[in-house]
């Protein structure tokens, strides 16, 4: 697709539907390709550069005025693929760095960090994505970006900032020579809150250990 149909001003909707495909479908090819962990010094650096990739689509589709579907009733996308083996792949592939903690609404005041999991925002999203592509591939176009747009704004749009931005947290760590926080019982599995802060979860990663995994090298100690 020419640079210049980004800069018409009068963009056809076609090409439009065209390039978010193309962006969602490359983000759903490279992520699965990550998952199978072919090469694992990489898994970071890839997984920073194509969630950054995609949110560039979904900053798109944010701001662009509503889709509307041709359909009153969403047609049937067919059986969700099960993203199961994916997830676990993940959370093996990015252990001990896959727990993290996060505020959902920065917007609502006094909000506490909940813990949640690099590996899950991955699952989540992937399934996100394959919903509105299996829409697309069966021509209901209006009915594709109509999703994605709504799911970008209420799900998959949030969750892929917030694993954006551990990863580069991840990799700010290692590249500032800065460890991580020692493990203080963030689990996703736990449901506690207080009005203590939530500590990253890492165990004690040392810079000096994941810049290998990663790819990088720490600076002098």
């Amino acid at each position: 697709m020419s640079d210049a149909t980004l800069h018409d001003a009068h963009p056809d909707p076609d090409d439009f539907a065209v390039q978010i495909s193309d962006q969602i479908e490359s983000f759903i090819v490279a992520v699965t390709e990550v998952a199978k962990g072919d090469e694992p010094d990489s898994a970071v650096p890839f997984l920073l550069l194509e969630l950054s990739q995609l949110l560039l689509a979904g900053g798109r589709l944010g701001a662009h005025e509503d889709f509307v579907p041709d359909e009153r009733y969403e047609p049937d996308a067919g059986p969700e693929p099960d993203v199961d083996e994916l997830r676990e792949r993940f959370a093996q592939l990015l252990e001990p760095v896959d727990i993290y903690s996060e505020v959902f609404d920065p917007y609502v005041p006094r909000s506490q960090p909940v813990a949640c999991r690099i590996s899950d925002d991955l699952a989540g999203i992937i399934t996100d994505l394959r919903h509105g592509m299996a829409h697309y591939r069966e021509g209901r176009i209006s009915e594709a970006l109509w999703w994605w747009q709504f799911s970008y704004l209420s799900n998959w749009g949030t969750t892929a900032s917030a694993a954006l931005r551990a990863l580069q947290s991840l990799v700010a760590h290692v590249r500032l020579d800065s460890p991580l926080d020692e493990l203080n019982g963030l689990d996703t599995d736990s449901n506690a809150s207080g009005d203590e802060e939530l500590a990253e979860e890492a165990g004690r990663v040392m810079a000096a250990e994941i810049a290998g995994p990663l790819g990088l090298r720490s600076g002098p100690s």
